[in-house]
């Protein structure tokens, strides 16, 4: 059984929305920090955005103002709103959780922008 289950992605033009959605089975005990990473091909993975548990949130300066990262505690999901989305946006997603001991990461799912 996967620990994380992700749905989301695909093609859009630019200027276009997305949203992703990412939920932890119940095998994750106890979940501190949700959080989405990115990888373009040839890249390194790098952090999009992330929330706490007090519901602080970071992101990264490319995405700041254009998406929204939120969970939703009983169903034990992350979801990322993507908006005025960029080509340099293209890349696979993966979200991540961090229970305190462990780190789980999602399969990951792409995003392309693209006309």
């Amino acid at each position: 059984q996967a620990h994380l289950v992700q749905s989301g992605g695909g093609l859009v033009q630019p200027g276009g929305s997305l949203r992703l959605s990412c939920t932890a089975s119940r095998s994750i005990f106890s979940i501190y920090t949700m959080g989405w990473y990115r990888q373009a091909p040839g890249q390194e993975r790098e952090l999009v955005a992330s929330v706490n548990t007090d519901d602080s949130t970071t992101y990264s300066a490319s995405v700041k103002g254009r998406f929204t990262i939120s969970r939703n505690y009983p169903e034990r999901t992350v979801y990322l709103q993507m908006n005025n989305l960029k080509a340099e946006d293209t890349a696979v997603y993966f979200c991540k959780v961090a229970d305190g001991e462990h780190i789980y990461w999602g399969q990951g799912a792409q995003v392309t922008v693209a006309k």
